[in-house]
């Protein structure tokens, strides 16, 4: 399902989107922040969305999100909604090609996440996750409104990461 927003079209990631994934997936701060996903090719990013952001939204009904800005068509990031292994409930997720952050974008398609996640979806809760280091992820989840609640341990990682919550009350 599609959802709009003033300066941006928030969509679920097609097989076409792969080149843009390829780029974004590659940068320093994704790898930095969210980790190495050892895309090296279209092809890579191709079964990447096929294997993982496809199934989820088929099965849950969301996932993996393109977000295009209207003003000229550009896909400027990534927004979604992801079913983990070992959490116990949905968590929101975002990243930016770096020259488009620090524009707000962040933080206009994670709200509208958010409310979809809630009207739409009908979650109760929401959590988000990062690392230690990454305080500009930290200060978009607490304006909007998520609470830090702890440390959350990915299966085969070495690192705890910040674990925040907002709940739909």
């Amino acid at each position: 399902m599609d959802f709009e927003t003033e300066r941006l079209l928030i969509r679920p990631t097609i097989v076409e989107d792969a080149s843009f994934f390829l780029k974004l997936m590659n940068t320093p701060q994704w790898i930095q922040n969210i980790g190495d996903r050892n895309l090296h090719s279209i092809n890579d990013a191709t079964h990447y969305i096929l294997a993982k952001m496809i199934p989820q939204y088929q099965k849950f009904g969301y996932s993996n999100n393109t977000v295009i800005r209207k003003s000229d068509n550009t896909i400027i990031g990534s927004c979604g909604l992801y079913k983990r292994d070992g959490m116990d409930c949905v968590d929101l997720g975002f990243a930016f090609l770096p020259e488009f952050q620090k524009k707000g974008y962040a933080y206009e398609s994670s709200k509208k996440l958010v409310e979809m996640a809630f009207t739409y979806h009908k979650l109760d809760k929401l959590k988000a996750i990062t690392i230690k280091e990454n305080t500009n992820s930290q200060n978009l989840l607490t304006k909007l409104g998520f609470k830090h609640i702890g440390f959350f341990k990915v299966p085969n990682e070495v690192d705890d990461l910040l674990v925040f919550e907002l709940g739909n009350f």
